[in-house]
């Protein structure tokens, strides 16, 4: 049976939310800006910043996946490629966790092929444990060194993504 010590309370994790989104408001002040959805992991976070901005833009989605149980495969494949034009525009992708680096290294280079105006990278938690690549990460609500968490759009396996804070999970 799975253990769940909490790390990280809703309150905290709407106050950050909040926190960046207003300085991503000030940066995309009269830009054309589309928040870029990961799937799955990021669509709470995504939602929430979204109503939180208080700059216009769109949003879209991107399915990537490189995660079976706790481990990255090591080979990303892309189960939903973007729906708008993305050309001349201000991307904004948003994550759920930066962990290897791994999946938005891939990510960046497709978006970037694309020729957007500028791309940056917002994610909930930038975890430092398994980082492989060299990746900036623009926003951050939180840092961690370690762990395996759930919670708020987080999952293992697909489960526990309906947690309303974060969880460091113990298999």
């Amino acid at each position: 049976m799975p253990t769940f010590t909490p790390l990280i309370t809703e309150q905290q994790i709407q106050e950050e939310t909040a926190r960046v989104a207003t300085q991503i408001s000030k940066d995309y002040e009269d830009k054309d800006l589309i928040l870029m959805g990961i799937l799955k992991g990021s669509f709470i976070f995504l939602a929430d910043l979204s109503r939180k901005l208080t700059v216009s833009h769109e949003v879209d989605l991107l399915g990537a996946s490189s995660y079976q149980g706790t481990a990255s495969t090591g080979a990303l494949e892309f189960t939903k490629y973007p729906d708008l034009d993305l050309k001349n525009r201000d991307i904004l992708l948003v994550e759920d966790i930066v962990d290897t680096g791994r999946t938005l290294v891939a990510i960046t280079e497709y978006i970037e092929n694309l020729n957007p105006n500028s791309l940056k990278i917002c994610t909930l938690i930038d975890k430092h444990e398994r980082r492989e690549l060299n990746i900036k990460v623009d926003y951050a609500c939180f840092s961690l060194e370690k762990g395996f968490i759930v919670g708020y759009g987080l999952d293992y396996n697909e489960k526990y993504r309906h947690l309303p804070a974060i969880y460091d999970l113990e298999l």
